[in-house]
């Protein structure tokens, strides 16, 4: 029963991610066209800023959700609540600062967006990420998928309709457009667990009882940004914008081809929770699993993006040729995130995310020390030298965690007390 769940929920969520898949693959095709190297690099530059600290919007209420409610239809309300209480008080906040900080840490171009950018990302997207958590709690990932395909296809009908209309349109505005998509998103979202599961109610308890709780899952996600999006902000800060639209157009090849990856662990990530509870031996062995299958699809999918890095500039336009070689040096990224995911949740779900947010804190500080040495010297090649060995460390880091912690619970367990 629990394997014709998952791969259910998994086929659900493919589903989803391939038609996602079709609407980014045309919103970036056109995107790239509307915008160009520079205007993207400057539109990439302060929405990875925002992406930085977009994380604590919402202090993990959505896994404390996950975690707390799956199953549990009745304790919907206060969680729900919780939710919504920190998305828009944390998350506006977040906006407000991240927008006095940017002319400090940006070109003048990049920092001009921050406004924007922090609605979309430190209030909006997290907001409609959190909601995905209810339906996964419940097992309910068609709504998950439906609201992604919903999001990317208003991407790519905006992207379609200012290329129409305007033919090349500037980062400034491209960002007003992207902020009022992912306003509508999170609207409907918010309304579609309304209407499905009732109204939200406020709760202090569940700040206090889970707060320090979902801090370190917010903090866990945010090292993860760390070593995602600083080097994008780092080519900002350098005022290099060419070499960021041209590094940043092939980073959202490898997140696109990650999604099958990405799809069975957000079908899994409630099982890990529930198997959690027999310990971490279990979700170990969900973790050996999936990665069975997720290890193949990560290689088929870095040989495809080796093999087809020369249509870059065709497809995106000749401004983003370098992006085919960037592409090249990155396809391995999917292999290397598919190890550290799955065994990233194997530690989540058996309650030792302490030690998951260790090796994330410890491959965040590797990035950032690299992309300091590296990008000023090599550009976007440093960018892309530091993301692979930083996603190939945390991979073998957080294996080796588990390996070591699987040992001692076994050993423990056939102790007998004194």
């Amino acid at each position: 029963m629990l394997k014709s769940t998952l791969l259910q929920n998994a086929g659900w969520m493919m589903a989803g991610q391939v038609a996602s898949l079709l609407f980014q693959a045309l919103y970036f095709v056109v995107l790239a066209r509307l915008l160009g190297a520079v205007q993207y690099g400057v539109f990439v530059g302060a929405f990875s800023f925002t992406s930085l600290l977009a994380n604590y919007s919402t202090l993990g209420s959505g896994t404390v959700f996950l975690r707390y409610v799956s199953g549990n239809r009745s304790a919907f309300a206060p969680y729900w609540g919780n939710i919504l209480l920190l998305a828009f008080g944390i998350g506006g906040a977040l906006s407000v600062v991240l927008h006095w900080l940017a002319p400090h840490l940006l070109n003048p171009a990049s920092a001009s967006l921050v406004l924007l950018a922090g609605i979309a990302n430190c209030l909006c997207q997290p907001l409609t990420m959190e909601i995905g958590r209810i339906f996964q709690a419940f097992e309910q990932l068609r709504i998950t998928a439906a609201l992604t395909v919903l999001t990317s296809f208003m991407r790519a009908l905006a992207a379609v309709a200012m290329l129409l209309l305007l033919h090349h349109a500037s980062a400034w505005q491209w960002a007003v457009a992207s902020t009022i998509v992912s306003v509508l998103a999170a609207a409907a979202a918010a309304l579609t667990v309304t209407v499905r599961f009732g109204w939200p109610t406020l709760s202090k308890k569940i700040i206090t009882d889970h707060g320090l709780e979902g801090f370190g899952y917010s903090f866990a996600a945010s090292t993860s940004s760390v070593y995602n999006d600083i080097d994008k902000t780092m080519l900002s800060h350098y005022g290099m914008n060419s070499a960021n639209g041209i590094y940043a157009m092939a980073y959202r090849v490898v997140d696109i081809a990650t999604m099958p990856v990405t799809s069975i662990q957000a079908a899994a990530l409630s099982q890990f929770f529930q198997l959690g509870r027999s310990g971490l031996k279990a979700t170990r062995e969900l973790s050996n699993r999936l990665l069975r299958r997720a290890l193949p699809l990560s290689l088929l999918s870095a040989v495809a993006m080796f093999a087809t890095a020369p249509l870059i500039p065709r497809i995106f336009g000749q401004g983003f040729a370098e992006s085919a070689t960037a592409l090249r040096w990155l396809c391995l990224i999917p292999v290397f995130r598919s190890m550290h995911l799955m065994t990233g949740c194997a530690l989540t779900g058996a309650g030792k995310q302490n030690y998951r947010t260790l090796a994330q804190i410890t491959a965040a500080a590797f990035n950032f020390g690299l992309n300091l040495w590296l990008i000023p010297n090599y550009g976007w090649r440093g960018a892309a030298w530091s993301s692979l060995a930083t996603d190939a460390a945390l991979g073998v880091l957080n294996w080796q965690i588990l390996q070591v912690l699987t040992k001692k619970s076994i050993t423990h367990e056939f102790i007998p007390a004194s």
